[in-house]
């Protein structure tokens, strides 16, 4: 929210306070209490009347520090509240020197001054940021009440990421952001999974711990400032010091939570029914033998909402007009060797079944007069579950275990973003303002915790469309509804960058774009994007996703990159597991990586898939990419070609391509299968070193397909000399490749073979040592 106008004043019916000075400080157990006036004191009477900031620095961990400031202490704060991970407190420091005070935790300082107000936070002695004149401010706004807010300076060439999910420009400079989850489609300013966390390239991420809307201004109103301000008394802040974008992201979820694992079968093809056109079992079938008779892997069939009879959402029964033996047909499809996901949302319609019996029993959202909240909106007459109610969970939990015991696997938890903030109120008292954005957070804990009770640990997901910080627990999220088009592709890109840069491990997209029915190159350039993602689904609103519906070629391009992906798998699930124990997102923006380069900076076309794949979705349909590589000699997955980084290149690709550069100095695992994901990754793995210089060394780690410790292989070059050491499971089968290399002058420990993609290396029976000579 902007409250200024200009340099000098204030806007219209704004009154605004800020701290003067730092009267006192003190320490109180581990943490520092400053309080600050409005106003210098320099008699007595001056600290009569006027607001007194109190302001409280500690630390939940080593690098973070949080600063709690509260104007009037007495109103109940009565929000849901970020769910934050219990921790083992750091130790901190507390030095006081002449002109400052200095409360530290790891490397991260935070430096109050003793004489005016500034609140400077240091990095390992790097300035970081500071808050300082009319940064921090109490503002009473005429008709709206009081306000808190904070401003924290930014430096020149300083970039801004995050806040959710945003489909706006990549780097926000410049930006108004109001964290405030709306159903606003991927083509606007708003936001399905609103996040009130931001990172810049200067070394830290500031996390606001509130659930109410917050307003932030990204050098906006202030131009060297990020400012972000909420209607309240108290305002509560993390500054989270990295240094690396990569330790930032780990910090954070430490904090907020780390994504669970998903089971591997989630990463290969999902097929949707699509939205709004016609489907009944037969229509299923002749997809799948569609999708079989072309010899294109398919992994996940999901039904979208009209499995359930139109006007009955949520009832959680099968259309029987459609669906008359929904069991025999899940034991079919599952005979298929797939699985099955079902759409879902948190709304009941009045003419569904249960909305008598969630009406009876009070499992709803009621007005503040007692009755049930309803709306014509989406479903006529609908009223919105409440989660905070715990027997409501119970309730509808049960209903989710029958369609697991039935034989579903999954769900898609779609909606949970237009949910009241006036005239209602919650089982648990909770303040409906807050409860608008963390609503998503117990509905997807809801589902996913159902899961795991059922399915068990590990073989738990939902394909979710809303969330708020912390909702990364409960993996996946998709981008929403996105238009058939390049742009609609570079938007959704542009916001699983963002939402990954806060702590969102897996992430996912509408194949071919949801709204309206694209040209097929759109289609098949977002083939290639889609299956080069965490996880692939083929979805649409009124026409059906199958590739024939394109043409021929289209199933061409799903095939070779199904097959690829699934190749990739022993890659891809290790690139979740970290993101499961590190926080660290697959789908990484350029900055995650290369933070010492700044042409990442602004890199918002193009992603590193995991640690070592470049990816440079092409947005055109003649195939034209332009695409930076940097520093370094980038070997193209699939042609093997080499280019020289620290450059911009263009490029045409035809649809069975696009830029796909193995980063130097990798070793990449293929797996021996190319129709499923969910396979023994570390039996026949081809470990595929490329471009490692004199004196490198490298490894790579295989899980299992249930996400433990598998095998790895550690390379090291001198010389002309390689070696590479095997570990993990005694007996497996594995090969070497070099890629790019044609021929050895000698190998100890194996044989070689010749290979388009360089030499192959087989070692002997049980050896763990290969030692390889080059010419």
């Amino acid at each position: 929210m902007k409250f200024t106008d200009g340099e000098w004043l204030m806007r219209p019916g704004v009154t605004a306070y800020s701290p003067a000075e730092a009267h006192d400080i003190n320490t109180e157990g581990d943490a520092l209490v400053i309080h600050a006036p409005a106003r210098p004191v320099r008699h007595r009477g001056d600290t009569l009347g006027g607001p007194l900031f109190t302001v409280t620095l500690s630390s939940p961990l080593a690098d973070v520090i949080c600063v709690r400031i509260e104007h009037f202490a007495g109103v109940e704060d009565r929000n849901p509240r970020i769910p934050l991970q219990p921790q083992q407190a750091p130790a901190v420091k507390i030095d006081r020197q002449q002109d400052e005070v200095v409360f530290r935790s790891g490397e991260l300082a935070a430096r109050v001054r003793t004489s005016g107000w500034e609140i400077a936070f240091t990095g390992a002695g790097r300035d970081l940021t500071r808050t300082g004149r009319r940064g921090l401010g109490y503002l009473q706004v005429a008709g709206q009440g009081a306000f808190l807010c904070e401003g924290l300076e930014l430096g020149v060439g300083e970039c801004v990421y995050g806040l959710g999910e945003r489909f706006t420009a990549f780097v926000k400079n410049g930006q108004v952001v109001e964290i405030e989850n709306k159903d606003g489609g991927t083509g606007s300013e708003q936001a399905y999974k609103s996040v009130p966390f931001y990172l810049t390239n200067r070394g830290y991420g500031v996390l606001v711990n509130e659930t109410r809307p917050v307003s932030f201004e990204v050098a906006s109103e202030r131009v060297a400032r990020v400012q972000f301000s909420v209607p309240a008394e108290k305002l509560e802040y993390f500054l989270i010091y990295g240094p690396a974008p990569k330790d930032i992201l780990r910090k954070l979820t430490r904090l907020t939570g780390r994504p669970a694992l998903p089971p591997a079968w989630s990463f290969g093809l999902w097929l949707s029914t699509s939205f709004t056109t016609d489907y009944d079992e037969a229509t299923c079938t002749r997809f799948l033998d569609g999708m079989r008779s072309r010899a294109l892997p398919l992994h996940v069939f999901h039904f979208d909402c009209f499995w359930m009879r139109e006007f009955d959402w949520c009832s959680f029964a099968w259309d029987a007009r459609v669906f008359p033996d929904p069991a025999g047909m899940l034991r079919r499809l599952h005979e298929r060797g797939l699985r099955v996901c079902v759409w879902i949302n948190p709304y009941v319609g009045q003419r569904s079944p249960l909305f008598a019996e969630g009406q009876r029993h009070r499992f709803f959202i009621r007005r503040t007069n007692g009755d049930v909240w309803q709306t014509d909106l989406w479903q006529p007459g609908m009223a919105i579950v409440d989660f905070t109610n715990p027997a409501a969970c119970r309730w509808y939990a049960r209903h989710l275990e029958q369609l697991l015991e039935l034989g579903v696997d999954c769900f898609k938890t779609d909606f949970g973003e237009r949910i009241p903030t006036e005239g209602v109120f919650y089982h648990d008292g909770s303040d409906p303002a807050g409860m608008h954005n963390f609503f998503p957070v117990l509905y997807n804990q809801c589902v996913f915790e159902t899961l795991e009770k059922v399915r068990g640990r590990g073989e738990a997901v939902v394909f979710a469309r809303s969330a708020y910080a912390s909702s990364q627990r409960f993996p996946l999220h998709w981008g929403g509804d996105c238009w058939s088009t390049p742009q609609g592709m570079a938007e959704t890109l542009r916001g699983g960058l963002s939402l990954g840069l806060c702590g969102f491990g897996f992430w996912s997209h509408d194949i071919g774009g949801f709204e309206g029915q694209g040209p097929a190159a759109v289609y098949k350039r977002w083939v290639a994007f889609g299956l080069l993602s965490s996880h692939s689904r083929l979805h649409g609103s009124s026409s059906y996703r199958v590739p024939w519906s394109y043409d021929e070629e289209a199933c061409d391009v799903v095939r070779f990159f199904t097959r690829l992906k699934c190749r990739l798998m022993p890659y891809l699930y290790g690139a979740a597991v970290a993101a499961h124990r590190e926080g660290v997102p697959m789908l990484r923006a350029m900055l995650l990586e290369f933070p010492d380069d700044p042409a990442a900076d602004t890199l918002d076309r193009q992603y590193l898939l995991g640690d070592a794949l470049l990816v440079a979705p092409v947005f055109s349909a003649e195939g034209s990419v332009d695409y930076y590589l940097p520093a370094g000699r980038w070997t193209h997955l699939v042609t093997g070609e080499v280019q020289e980084g620290g450059r911009w290149h263009r490029a045409c690709h035809d649809f069975l391509s696009l830029p796909l550069f193995v980063r130097p100095g990798t070793v990449l695992p293929l797996g021996a299968i190319d129709d499923r994901p969910d396979y023994d990754f570390t039996a026949g793995t081809v470990f595929r070193v490329y471009e490692l210089a004199d004196g490198a060394q490298a490894e790579r780690a295989v899980p299992t397909v249930r996400g433990e410790a598998g095998v790895r292989l550690a390379v090291r070059r001198k010389g002309r000399t390689i070696e590479a050491r095997f570990s993990g499971t005694a007996g497996r089968k594995w090969r070497l490749q070099l890629a790019g290399i044609a021929a050895v002058a000698a190998v100890e420990g194996g044989t070689v073979t010749a290979d388009p993609a360089g030499a192959m290396i087989t070692p002997k029976r049980g050896a763990r040592l290969l030692r390889i000579t080059l010419p």
